[in-house]
């Protein structure tokens, strides 16, 4: 092979210019080692006591031990998580900062309208755990499968109604406009402020169906107030081994979850990024942060960051298509 020579440069130049690239390279690598250095801030975008700020306590709780500085929560509330979002993606990328993302936030709404900050501007760091949806039913219908579900309503097109939790644009009323988009139903949309006031009108019979997460079920369920027909999730959950999946049940594929984890800036060197993906994993895999999150009604799916990004843009096609079946936008919030 022949001699480049590179004009304006000389061989001890470009040998030079070489060993500082690779000092360069080193440079993520070795700050990652040393890092962190101080206490990190993890934004969360939702108020204290919810499912979602408990799991994003208990996983900062796990890194501040091993790590040895303290992860610590702050709370920074509204337009759907939006803000918090948006001062992570604003802050310095040293590995000080993340965001504690989730569902709504990062799948739902960019498919309403658009947030102040690209999709780009964070970097995928790791899931900690999904959250399925049950769909239910009022405890005295008729029904006790998802198929008798779908021949009951198909028998009574835009005769009955179903309960929209938390609003247009919360997962629960999006679940039931992509399902009844996969079976050929007709429906009617109740939109109510929050899932406790649409589970009530569940039991109390005067809407028969809902989607709602898994552990707000379970007790009505023990009852027989509401009946249990299929999860959301492509696998069944182990607080009700006994609910099949919607997939399973005749709509292979279908899965539409609740899901939470952590982003970061996207500058921030990668090797601090794998270093707590791989603790995220970690954690996934132990019986005692296991049962911590099933407490919150989260399944354990501990994800590298390349993995993660993958589930996001398939996450993010999915509400995009079930945002367009319901016909959401922000102004209908």
């Amino acid at each position: 092979m022949r001699n480049v020579t590179v004009p304006g440069m000389s061989r001890r130049g470009l040998l030079g210019s070489g060993a500082a690239f690779a000092a360069s390279l080193a440079v993520p690598s070795a700050y990652a080692q040393n890092w962190p250095q101080k206490s990190v801030r993890v934004l969360v975008g939702f108020a204290a006591g919810g499912n979602i700020d408990n799991l994003a306590r208990v996983t900062c709780a796990r890194l501040s031990e091993v790590f040895g500085q303290q992860f610590v929560v702050e709370n920074r509330v509204g337009a759907m998580g939006t803000l918090a979002a948006h001062d992570v993606v604003r802050a310095a990328a040293d590995g000080h900062t993340f965001f504690w993302a989730g569902t709504g936030t990062v799948s739902i709404f960019p498919a309403m309208g658009k947030p102040p900050y690209a999709m780009t501007d964070l970097a995928p760091v790791s899931l900690i755990g999904t959250s399925p949806q049950v769909l239910i039913i009022n405890g005295k219908l008729p029904v006790t499968t998802l198929q008798e579900f779908v021949a009951y309503v198909k028998a009574r097109p835009r005769q009955l109604a179903y309960a929209g939790g938390g609003g247009p644009g919360s997962v629960s009323n999006l679940l039931m406009a992509l399902f009844l988009k996969r079976a050929g139903l007709e429906m009617n949309a109740v939109s109510y402020r929050g899932t406790a006031p649409a589970l009530t009108d569940i039991i109390g019979g005067h809407v028969p169906a809902m989607f709602i997460p898994l552990p707000e079920a379970l007790p009505q369920a023990v009852t027989g107030a509401v009946r249990m027909l299929a999860l959301s999730d492509d696998r069944r959950a182990p607080q009700a081994n006994e609910v099949p999946t919607i997939a399973e049940s005749g709509y292979p594929g279908f899965r539409g979850v609740s899901w939470n984890g952590m982003m970061a800036p996207a500058a921030t060197p990668k090797p601090i990024i794998d270093r707590v993906a791989a603790e995220f994993i970690k954690a996934t895999k132990d019986p005692k942060f296991i049962a911590q999150l099933d407490k919150y009604g989260a399944s354990p799916l501990g994800l590298t960051p390349e993995e993660f990004a993958k589930f996001l843009a398939e996450d993010m096609a999915l509400w995009a298509e079930a945002v367009k079946i319901a016909g959401v936008t922000l102004d209908s919030k």
